[in-house]
């Protein structure tokens, strides 16, 4: 398993906008194939940002299933236009 972890940067105002598409986007995202689950979090400190995790079976799973699939299509439609600057996505194994 691996996690995606995507840090947020959500256009200042537009914080509650961004939180009702993205419970509109969830479960596109949860019905992936090799996704485990979805969390999200909100900065305290900067309320404005926001902290994606997602646990995927690999990383194929969400680059080459998810980001390739319809759902992204409309995913991207809901989401990115909150973005500045467009976030970076990196994706983590565990160390034992």
């Amino acid at each position: 398993m691996i996690i995606e972890h995507a840090l947020l940067p959500v256009r200042p105002g537009l914080e509650a906008d961004f939180e009702a598409a993205f419970a509109q986007a969830r479960p596109l995202i949860e019905a992936a194939g090799g996704c485990r689950g979805v969390t999200l979090r909100r900065s305290i400190e900067t309320p404005n940002e926001y902290l994606l995790l997602v646990e995927w079976d690999s990383v194929a799973a969400h680059t080459e299933g998810f980001r390739r699939s319809a759902a992204y299509d409309r995913w991207r439609h809901l989401l990115h236009r909150f973005y500045e600057p467009f976030p970076v996505v990196e994706h983590f194994t565990e160390v034992r």
